[in-house]
């Protein structure tokens, strides 16, 4: 059985949801605690929403430096599939693992919204169950969603096809070409602002559209 590791931080909001996606997708949720210094052996990690480390100073700034980061940067860059969800996307930022920055909303005002997306990129491994050009909807609650980067490096993310999610009919924070989602170079990383965790049950989510991120990594490891 894949095993996905889920990593806590001090402040972490959805932790326990981003487990209950991943047995509901059919994979082992692994929980791993901020100051570990140890992976336990897991075949993929999620970074979840919430306020990591009650985000002074910056949205994941603080978390960055978490001593279970040590341990995940290394292992990322080697190939270790890792997803990053709200907090755990500016975590992901932060860490230089994916590129540009999360601002605060261009509002002003934290946003909560059931949230169209369309899928740009279905090549990723949390992607992979869904069709490009697939639209979705899922929950977004975010105070700084705005991403931001630069103009060569959004060329850059759209040449090489890195946009992995955009929003569709609104955008909510102010994000630079709609850009809800992201993925590094590999397609391992992948940072998301949108909750996909929130919709994997009917009784609870709005849709069920979210467990596609989750079913994509777990099929993904067992055909490995």
């Amino acid at each position: 059985m894949a095993r996905v590791g889920v990593i806590t931080f001090p402040g972490s909001l959805d932790d326990r949801d981003a487990q209950r996606a991943v047995r509901i997708a059919g994979g082992e949720p692994v929980a791993l605690w901020h100051a570990s210094t140890s992976l336990e052996g897991v075949d993929a990690v999620v970074l979840p929403g919430g306020f990591s480390y009650g985000d002074y100073l910056r949205a994941g700034a603080i978390a960055r430096f978490a001593p279970l980061m040590a341990e995940l940067i290394p292992a990322a860059q080697a190939g270790l599939p890792v997803l990053g969800i709200c907090n755990g996307f500016q975590v992901l930022a932060e860490a230089h693992l994916l590129p540009g920055a999360l601002m605060p909303n261009a509002g002003g005002h934290f946003v909560c919204r059931d949230q169209r997306l369309r899928i740009e990129n279905a090549e990723t491994s949390w992607t992979s169950e869904f069709a490009k050009g697939q639209e979705i909807v899922v929950p977004l609650k975010n105070m700084d969603g705005r991403f931001t980067a630069s103009a060569e490096t959004v060329a850059e993310l759209e040449a090489e096809g890195r946009v992995i999610a955009r929003y569709v009919d609104v955008n909510p924070n102010g994000s630079l070409n709609d850009i809800a989602g992201v993925t590094n170079e590999a397609g391992n990383v992948v940072g998301l602002m949108p909750h996909p965790e929130h919709a994997v049950e009917s009784l609870t989510g709005p849709t069920t559209d979210g467990l596609g991120f989750f079913t994509s990594i777990v099929k993904g490891l067992i055909n490995a």
